[in-house]
This record gives structure tokens, C-alpha cells and sequence, in this order.
């Protein structure tokens, strides 16, 4: 690349605070963290992206502060494309990877380019296959092929105002931004993007999710894989995005309006318009590792600007430790990293208003820069407390790679994905043996888990399936993961799904198969949305979303993992029974209690606020061959949540082989009982919100593997 030397820009020595990059009225502040760097220098690029640029060198005497370097640029204004030459020390087996050579991203910068396919391979500068190549200096420049980074106006015309949908009241919609639109059936007009997603507000609107989760949105290289589908030949991508390269840039792939800094504003009407139907937005973070892998990664940004600081060295500082899985592991608990996750979870919130965060792999925000688990991790502690995060919802992933499942262990006010819950829901389902009484603990909030540490259930979010593993009809559709399309010879994947395919494997089985399957998933949808906690559903699951057998569809950007919207017609019964659930729920506060149910084993199944029982009444089964409970909600005690009485609720989850006959107790707040849903009869009688007469009081027959809800008439 030629550097164009005979352009002159006034400068001034900026300010050292805050990094990035900030417009003014005429010109901009950049701002840069490198401790360990000799020399910096911004390049700036035309849109073109030719290979010309011109090389702004920074006077260490005049443009650095401590460890920032900082400038004023006259002129810059916004679509300005730029990137950092960073030199210093090249000293792997000492930390140091600086490297002149390769064009390093800007770890503030709000927008990447994205008009055109990246290509990280000279900024490895290494040949494959050589194990100690990290070691020799790379002189191959990468200045074009690296994306650039734009400066960009962060005005914007905001009239929503914060949700803030109480905890008890929140329905999560985990969804992928592109896969959720992307296929024809869709019948959007902006397919795969932003704004094709707010298309689709009426129909999550009309199904009751009141927060929506969207997978990694943060900027990333869908074309880092480098493996084949051996089914088709076909090149795979990284298409679930968990391989972050700009935390503060929204993906710009996902904007129909332009990918030169649009992105950003597409971004903001997309929130706007979640806002304006009343619906919150949460994204899914990746501050556990970053695109730049193992020491044989491309040095993309962090590895080029503070390489020692920025991720958990090992004794020999030439390799990372790697609790991600994933090659690298962002050293979290640093002063410094922490500053920089904080700063970049803020911005999302005050610039971009989004309401929520999942963080993916949470268990590493908890361990120290050697990888050791921290009684109280200050970042964990900080995400929590910082006052301008503090109306958000922030929940965890409460695992990582090297082994740490801390569920329970996030302090305050985290809330995690309960595994627990998923994992114990369906092994009662799939009719394992001694599973009933950690089912009831899952109903119940999962006191066991979280009362322990006086929390309340409102900590747990109850899933049955996510974007990790099987589809909700996968998961009664196989016994078996079908992986070969990911070009990992099926070694890729979870084994143990604890799933069922009810004696025939794939989607095209028998009629009394298909009808076992369908029945089974009404009872998961009737477990999760009448268990104490948060639910939270996967998209497409309502309509009988599959991925084949697929349970780790990560690489996978083709009909495998897009909602395919034709099923709606073919699962409508699952739609309206999912749609109904959801209005029940947010009908009775008895099942949006904001402290634990105590009708547990210590106070023997009966407490005024909840009994349980068996096929008799108030004798609970919990022997190893047992698989059935019933569940009876006293309604009075829901003034505890809204400050109203509600109806009792009276659940039966029947997971055997046999059809038993329940006795039914009388209702604490009420006069008899009326059936709401039987997951075991035909739409539309499997529910009904008004609740349908039972010419018998005393008894209800409940079919084999089916649940049931009833509700007390009230006097």
C-alpha cells in the first residue's frame, strides 16, 4: 500500500479521555489505551478503501498521557474509515505481540465496514502447519484486506422511553437476528436484518414475549470458518457470531440500509420500534474471549495493542489460557479490561438503549488474571452495582470451559440460565426413574439452587431448549445429534441430550408417534410457563422449528437454522397452546411469585401457600420408580406479588406410562374446579383460558404422559 505523504491536517494534542473516537464541530478527539507501544500512528482510508492511505504519526512528547495516546484531527467528519499502526516490542515468550504490520481495530470503535468479505490471514502471518511460526516477525502489511473502522455521528432522534417490565412479568424470546427473517416464507421486506426483525413485532407481540434475547450482534467474521459441509461441499460460517472482533459495533451485515456506519441507526429504530410495542431487547456478550484465538490467531485489535493485559497469559506468556474453549481468554478481571467491559456495557445501554445483557460463559467474569475462581469477582460485582447499569437485567451463563459451573454463586441481582432446570424437566418427561423430586424443585423456582443465598426465583430462567442443542422437536424427534453437515465428522456437539424420539428417529415417524411427540411438547411448554422463575423460549419452537437432528447448529447459515414461518400453518395447534400459556401466566400472579413457595419437604409438601400431592391427596409419590406429580397453588396468597387474590391452580404432571386417576382436593379460594388445558386432547379443547365444567370434583383421569391445569371457579 502506498502512504500519501503530502497531505497536511491540523492537529492538536487532544485529550486522553474518552478513548474512541468523538466528533466536534470540527474535527475529532481519537483516543487510544497501549502501555507497552513505542510508536502509534492512525491510518486514514477513502471509502474506496483503495490502497492508499494517509499515515498521522502521534508525538509520544505531545499525544500521550500516561498509557493513552490521544489526538485532535481538523477535518474528520463522520464515514471517515480508519485504523491504528501500533509498533513496540515483538516478544512472545514475554506477552508482547506488537507488530507494525497488521492494522489493528479500534477496541472503542462503534462501526466496522463491512461492504466487502474480510480477510484475516495475512494478519496471522504465519503458514499453517508450522507450530512455532508465532515466533518469527511477520513483515506482510494487511492494511487492505483488514476491515476499518468508521467514525461515526452518534445523534439520534430517541423518543422511547425504558420499559423496565418487572422481573416476575418477563417472557424471554431467545432468537438469531438474521436466522429469525432470513427465509422467504418470512415474507418481510428487509429479510435477515434489523428491520426485518421489527417487522415481525406483531407476531411476538400477539404471542406475549415481552423481552426479546438476540444471539451476538456485537461485530464479527461470519467467515472465520474455514470448514466444508462434506453433504453439499459448501463452504461453512461462523453463523451464531460467539467470536466477538468490535464490542461496541453493531453487526452490519444485519442492516439493510447500508453497512458504511448505517448499521447504527438501524440498529436504534429497531430498539425504538421493540419500545414502541412494549417489548424489551437484550443482547447476548461475548466478553469472555475475542475472535483473535491462540497464539496462532490473527492479531485483529487486543494482540496488537496490549496483548499482556488484555488476556490470561500462562507461565510461558507465549501461550493463553483457554476457559473459553475457545483459544483465548479475555483477562476479565483486570483493572483495565474491566474499565473496558463496563465502559462498552454502558454504552449500549445510554446510546443504544437496550435493556438487557446474557453473558456468555459468565463463569469467567469470576476468575482472576491466573484463572482461579474469585470469592467476589469485582467485575461480577460491579456489572451489578454500577449505577448507570443498574435498571438493566443482567443474567449469566453460569459455566465456562475449564470446568467452573457456579449456578447459584452470581451475587445481587444476576440472574443465570438455569441448566439445571432444563436437564431435570426433561428427564421427567422422558420418563427416567427417581426424577420426581428434583422436577418439583424445578417448578417451584428452584429453591435447592438459589434460597440458599436468600434469593428469590426471580434468579432463575427456565429454558427447555436454546440456541445450544436441540429444537424443542428435535428434542422428541431423535435420540441421536446429526452433526455431519458441520464438517466435524459428528464429533462436534453435546451426546447427552436427554432427549427421546419415542421409538423412531427423525421427524417423518408413524401418526401415534407424531401424536406422542406433539403431546410432549405441550407438556414442556405447560412446565415452563407455569414454573416459578423467568421463562425463556427459542424461537421458532412454537412452530415446530427443527434443525434436523442438529444440536450444535453454530456453523450453519442456511435452512438448518433459519425459522422456516410455512410451519405456522402445519404447529398452529402448538402456536395457540404456547400463545394461551403465556396469557394464563400473565392472567394469575400465583405463578409469578416473587419469593420462594414453601410447601417443600421440610415442612412435609404442605405449607398454606402450596400443597402437593399424589394420585391421593396430600400424599406425594417420590419413590424411584414414581413419575407423576400434582401441584395445588393456594390463589389467596398471590397478594404477596400484585396485592390481589387470584384463583387456586391446581397442576398435574403425569409422566408415566399409564393413565392414573387423580383425587382432587377441594380449593383453598373457590368453589370447584374447571379444566384450563389437558395437553393429552386435540386443539382447541387441549385449552381454554375460561376453563371448561368438570362433571366429576372429586377425581380427574389423567392420560399417560400428558399434564394438566385446573383452575378454581371462584365464589
Amino acid at each position: 500500500m502506498q502512504t500519501i505523504k503530502q497531505h497536511h491536517f491540523v492537529t492538536l494534542p487532544g485529550t486522553p479521555l474518552p478513548l474512541g473516537v468523538h466528533l466536534d464541530r470540527h474535527g475529532a478527539r481519537f483516543a487510544l489505551f497501549s502501555r507497552h507501544a513505542t510508536a502509534v500512528s492512525i491510518l486514514l482510508f477513502d471509502s474506496s478503501q483503495t490502497q492508499e492511505y494517509i499515515e498521522i504519526e502521534l508525538d509520544p512528547k505531545l499525544n500521550k498521557t500516561g498509557d493513552i495516546w490521544h489526538i485532535w484531527i481538523a477535518g474528520i467528519r463522520e464515514g471517515q474509515l480508519y485504523g491504528y499502526k501500533v509498533d513496540g516490542p515483538y516478544q512472545p515468550l514475554e506477552g508482547h505481540r506488537f507488530n507494525k504490520n497488521k492494522l489493528l481495530l479500534d477496541p472503542y470503535a462503534k462501526a466496522i465496514s463491512g461492504n466487502h468479505i474480510w480477510d484475516f490471514s495475512k494478519a496471522c502471518g504465519y503458514s499453517k502447519g508450522h507450530i512455532d511460526a508465532d515466533l518469527s516477525f511477520s513483515t506482510d502489511r494487511n492494511y487492505k484486506e483488514s476491515p476499518k473502522c468508521i467514525v461515526v455521528d452518534t445523534e439520534f432522534d430517541w423518543y422511547d422511553r425504558p420499559i423496565q417490565t418487572p422481573m416476575e412479568d418477563t417472557i424471554i424470546y431467545e432468537l438469531h437476528v438474521k436466522g429469525f427473517t432470513f427465509h422467504p416464507s418470512s415474507r418481510v421486506t428487509h429479510r435477515g436484518t434489523y428491520k426485518g426483525l421489527s417487522e415481525k413485532i406483531p407476531y411476538l407481540k400477539q404471542l406475549g414475549i415481552t423481552a426479546v434475547e438476540l444471539m451476538p450482534i456485537q461485530e464479527f467474521d461470519e467467515f472465520e470458518n474455514i470448514n466444508i459441509n462434506p453433504l453439499t461441499g459448501e463452504r461453512l460460517k461462523n453463523y451464531w457470531g460467539y467470536s466477538t472482533i468490535a464490542f461496541f459495533a453493531p453487526k452490519s451485515t444485519y442492516a439493510s440500509s447500508g453497512t458504511m456506519g448505517q448499521q447504527i441507526n438501524e440498529f436504534k429504530e429497531m430498539i425504538r420500534d421493540f419500545h414502541e410495542a412494549g417489548i424489551e431487547v437484550f443482547l447476548d456478550v461475548v466478553f469472555n474471549h475475542t475472535a483473535e484465538g491462540d497464539h496462532l490467531g490473527p492479531t485483529i485489535n487486543f494482540k496488537g495493542l496490549e496483548n499482556s493485559i488484555y488476556y490470561m497469559l500462562k507461565e510461558n506468556k507465549r501461550f493463553y489460557h483457554n476457559f473459553s474453549g475457545c483459544g483465548n481468554t479475555f483477562n476479565c478481571n483486570h483493572p483495565l479490561v474491566r474499565d473496558f467491559i463496563l465502559d462498552c456495557l454502558r454504552y449500549w445501554v445510554v446510546d443504544m438503549h437496550v435493556d438487557g445483557f446474557r453473558f456468555d460463559l459468565a463463569s469467567i467474569l469470576g476468575r482472576d488474571q491466573e484463572g482461579n475462581i474469585l470469592q467476589n469477582p469485582p467485575l461480577i460485582e460491579k456489572i451489578s452495582e454500577d449505577p448507570i447499569l443498574r435498571n438493566t437485567k443482567i443474567i449469566a451463563e453460569a459455566l465456562d470451559a475449564g470446568g467452573a459451573y457456579l449456578i447459584g454463586h452470581f451475587p445481587g441481582r444476576w440472574a443465570e440460565w438455569n441448566g439445571k432446570f432444563r436437564d431435570d424437566v426433561r428427564r421427567f418427561w422422558r420418563g427416567d426413574n427417581d426424577t420426581v423430586f428434583n422436577f418439583m424443585q424445578r417448578i417451584i423456582g428452584s429453591p435447592d439452587i438459589y434460597k440458599r443465598t436468600n434469593r428469590s426465583p426471580l434468579h432463575s430462567i427456565n429454558f427447555i431448549t436454546c440456541h445450544d442443542g436441540f429444537t424443542m422437536l428435535d428434542l422428541v424427534s431423535f435420540n441421536e445429534k446429526h452433526n455431519i453437515a458441520n464438517g466435524e465428522n459428528n464429533q462436534d456437539g453435546e451426546n447427552n441430550n436427554i432427549s427421546c424420539n419415542y421409538g423412531f428417529e427423525g421427524l417423518d415417524a408413524p401418526p401415534d408417534i407424531i401424536k406422542i411427540r406433539r403431546q410432549q411438547i405441550k407438556n414442556f411448554f405447560t412446565t415452563l410457563l407455569l414454573s416459578q422463575g423467568v421463562p425463556m423460549i427459542l424461537a421458532g419452537d412454537e412452530m415446530g422449528r427443527t434443525q434436523q437432528g442438529n444440536n450444535n447448529a453454530y456453523c450453519q447459515d442456511n435452512e438448518i437454522s433459519w425459522v422456516n414461518w410455512d410451519r405456522l400453518q402445519q404447529f398452529d395447534d402448538i402456536r395457540r397452546f404456547a400463545e394461551l400459556l403465556i396469557q394464563f401466566r400473565k392472567i394469575h400472579p400465583v405463578l409469578r411469585q416473587k419469593r420462594f413457595l414453601s410447601g417443600t419437604i421440610e415442612h412435609g409438601f404442605t405449607h398454606p401457600d402450596c400443597v402437593w400431592h399424589g394420585v391421593n391427596c396430600h400424599n406425594p409419590d417420590l419413590g424411584y420408580y414414581s413419575h407423576s406429580i400434582a401441584l395445588h397453588l393456594n390463589g389467596a396468597y398471590a397478594k404477596l406479588t400484585s396485592g390481589l387474590p387470584d384463583n387456586d391452580i391446581y397442576i398435574i404432571y403425569n409422566a408415566s406410562e399409564y393413565d392414573l386417576s387423580f383425587a382432587l382436593p377441594k380449593p383453598f379460594n373457590g368453589s370447584h374446579w374447571l379444566r384450563v388445558a389437558d395437553t393429552s386432547l386435540q386443539s382447541p379443547d387441549d385449552i381454554t383460558l375460561q376453563g371448561a365444567p368438570l362433571l366429576i370434583q372429586e377425581t380427574y383421569f389423567s392420560k399417560k404422559m400428558s399434564a394438566t391445569v385446573l383452575i378454581s371457579a371462584m365464589s
